[in-house]
């Protein structure tokens, strides 16, 4: 039986004199209890990290073990077998590196350690992806010692090959049956016929490390031949075939952006993708972005490692650094490909669910620290680590249930026509074309004409979620009719309502019509919703709030509203949780968006751009709110099946005389054209809240306001130079 392993982001790299801690970062360093909630999740299997530079930084002698101690005895209380990781991406402690000869003895001095202080421990890691290591840290100059030289990144391998060997002999002495669980980042490379040279060497350049620990490498090798060629002894390389480290299983890390093109036609791609090897210069892409009859992936890298090596097989790590939808597909989509290569008799013991607490800054390499967070099973941008909608497929995929998530009925982006961004080629990859599927059931969304509504409908096409948007005139909520025949013909999983009465102060003079699409339309939505099973999204606002507490507003917070607007959310609010509680609330304020000519930015930004004045009041405080950052984070609650009263604003608090002093000054405009005014001053019929800034005590989802009003300048037409 196919099992789910699971894993830790655990990467401790070294750049210049400064360490790059994950577990820090993610909060497992202080967590325990993430334990229980992997175990709870039924993982019986997990990729752990005992790291030498973490434990022994300043020699075993000082070692500190509690912080491993307590994990690892509750590790085994909870039944998980730990596959325990010893280097990870790293160079080890301060006083070593990848090119220091006393790197292997001093790794497996450590791992002899390990062994006697947990001889339990039957699978170990004794260093992650070597090759990936080497080439970060030799040929590309990216971590610790930063050399960018072909023969010192041979030199970097080879220390750490001898160092899984010299560290799996010294555990064995320990325990016997301990097993070598070795990882490496197996990707592949495509190209013109003009560099099949370059792209032979490379997909036999991948193998290195692997050919190193079973011995395979010789003198019938190219790649032996090549090393020698840069200053690798014989002697070093014969040691291999002499102590032999064959892995018990072979651990498959694969990533989409691992498989590349290589084409001489340097004209078709950025200038950023250029590069060469002194013979040809050529664009080196990602292979998904060109490959017209899609990638190999995990079913054709699985096959050709064991095509090579005749050994069980796993995938170490199986992550998708995108949307919430397509990390479930992609997860997804590979437990179906090692299945299918099991029911061929190839030995696919394992799949792994990896990144549980997410990583960070992997989009740099984790070479400079900028907050880029991808979730994983859980969110840690919470207090306390938030199950998403891959920790369900998880527990389904342990248990061995079958997944029935919506958004696994579409296909991922890596086989949808969009992906291609440059002109496509056929390489004649084989096909393994999925059984077809019956149509996904749509999103339904009210309210297409809206800013968010039509946000939505965007985000849910390139997300491949299927949606159906309606107008007010082909579905108007206050009609339960309407209502259930919309349902009866869309049969949608989820709704989420963007419709609503949005003139705030329209709403005095007609508080019947705002309460009708405010408050009675949303709690016939969940009425509905509820005879039929379907998920309901709605939104909110900061007005159900009067702007006394003297601070940021939180979910838990009791409304009080000022005005006839405020009333019908609070009042929508209250009916839809009597009705439906495992309904989604957002409450949100101040849209703002490149693409709506009527929100408060681009009306300021717009008449200052065309050098008239621009009043905005200088007492009231909001929370404003990028509608993209909105829509895919709505998005992201309403997959991980969230419930109940999110705030979800850009973080950040400010007047509105601020925010469009702020804007003026990203978008080129000038800002002392800006006429502070008291809200007194402003006209306004429906009193207003002096402070309905929102944060949440739920986590913070979306992006600073200034990184939002940063990329709002950068897409807005209206951005002109002084």
């Amino acid at each position: 039986m196919l099992e789910l392993w699971g894993g830790v982001e655990c990467t401790v790299n070294r750049v210049g004199d400064h360490y790059f801690n994950q577990m820090a970062r993610n909060g497992h360093r202080h967590r325990i209890e993430d334990l229980d909630r992997f175990a709870a999740l039924g993982l019986r299997t997990l990729r752990y990290p005992l790291l030498w530079e973490l434990i022994a930084p300043h020699g075993l002698a000082a070692a500190d073990w509690s912080w491993a101690d307590a994990r690892m005895h509750r590790l085994r209380a909870l039944g998980i077998r730990p596959i325990v990781g010893l280097v990870h991406h790293g160079s080890g402690p301060r006083a070593t590196d990848l090119l220091d000869p006393a790197f292997a003895e001093g790794l497996a001095e450590f791992a002899a350690a390990v062994a006697q202080r947990y001889p339990w421990v039957d699978a170990y890691t004794p260093v992650n992806e070597p090759l990936t290591t080497a080439r970060f840290s030799g040929l590309y100059g990216h971590w610790y010692p930063h050399t960018r030289d072909m023969r010192l990144m041979a030199e970097m391998l080879l220390n750490e090959c001898r160092g899984v060997a010299l560290a799996m002999a010294a555990v064995r002495r320990v325990n016997p049956a301990a097993q070598l669980i070795q990882t490496e980042d197996l990707g592949k490379t495509y190209s013109t016929p003009t560099l099949a040279y370059q792209a032979e060497f490379e997909n036999e350049r991948r193998w290195l490390s692997l050919d190193l620990l079973t011995g395979q490498l010789d003198a019938d090798r190219p790649q032996w031949h090549y090393l020698c060629e840069h200053g690798i002894s014989a002697e070093d390389l014969a040691w291999f075939a002499a102590h032999p480290c064959p892995p018990d299983v072979i651990g498959i890390n694969h990533y989409l952006t691992s498989e590349r093109w290589l084409d001489e036609r340097m004209e078709r791609y950025p200038a950023a993708t250029h590069g060469g090897n002194g013979r040809h210069e050529y664009a080196d892409v990602e292979a998904v972005r060109v490959v017209a009859d899609g990638l190999g992936g995990h079913r054709q890298l699985l096959r050709e490692a064991w095509e090579r090596y005749h050994l069980p097989l796993a995938v170490t790590e199986a992550h998708l650094g995108c949307t919430r939808e397509e990390q479930l597909r992609w997860l997804y989509a590979t437990w179906q490909a090692a299945e299918a290569l099991r029911a061929e008799d190839i030995p696919v013991r394992a799949v792994t669910v990896w990144a549980l607490l997410g990583s960070f800054d992997w989009n740099s390499l984790v070479t400079r620290t900028t907050g880029f967070y991808e979730p994983g099973a859980f969110d840690v941008r919470a207090p306390q680590p938030r199950p998403t909608a891959l920790a369900g497929l998880t527990h389904d995929l342990a248990t061995g249930q079958t997944p029935t998530h919506p958004a696994l009925a579409s296909t991922g982006w890596w086989e949808r026509p969009e992906r291609l961004f440059y002109p496509p080629v056929v390489v004649g990859l084989p096909r393994h074309d999925p059984a077809p599927t019956p149509p996904a059931r749509p999103i339904l969304i009210t309210g297409a004409t809206g800013t968010l509504g039509r946000t939505l409908a965007r985000q849910c096409a390139v997300r491949g979620l299927a949606h159906q948007s309606l107008t007010r005139h082909e579905l108007e909520i206050t009609d339960d009719a309407a209502i259930a025949a919309a349902i009866a013909r869309w049969q949608p999983w989820a709704i989420i309502n963007t419709a609503g009465f949005v003139r705030v102060d329209d709403a005095e003079e007609d508080a019947q019509a705002c309460f009708q699409a405010n408050g009675w339309g949303p709690a016939l939505l969940a009425r509905a919703c509820a005879q039929a099973d379907i998920r309901l999204v709605t939104l909110s606002s900061d007005l159900v709030f009067d702007g006394t507490k003297g601070g940021a507003y939180v979910e838990s917070d009791v409304p009080h509203p000022l005005n006839a607007y405020g009333r019908a959310k609070a009042f929508a609010e209250q009916a839809i949780n009597n009705i439906l509680p495992e309904a989604l609330i957002i409450r949100t304020a101040a849209f703002f968006g490149p693409d709506d000519p009527y929100n408060f930015v681009t009306q300021a930004v717009t008449t200052l751009a065309q050098g008239g004045p621009f009043t905005a009041a200088d007492d009231c405080i909001v929370s404003p709110t990028y509608v993209p950052d909105l829509a895919a984070a709505l998005l992201d609650l309403l997959i991980d099946g969230e419930q109940g009263i999110w705030h979800l604003t850009n973080a950040g608090a400010l007047s509105w005389a601020d925010l469009a002093r702020h804007a003026a000054l990203l978008c080129g405009c000038d800002a002392r054209l800006i006429q502070p005014r008291p809200a007194h001053a402003l006209g306004w019929r429906a009193a207003r809240p002096r402070q309905s800034a929102l944060r949440s005590a739920r986590g913070t989802l979306m992006p600073t306001l200034e990184d939002a009003l940063t990329r709002y300048a950068a897409q807005s037409s209206l951005a002109y130079s002084r």
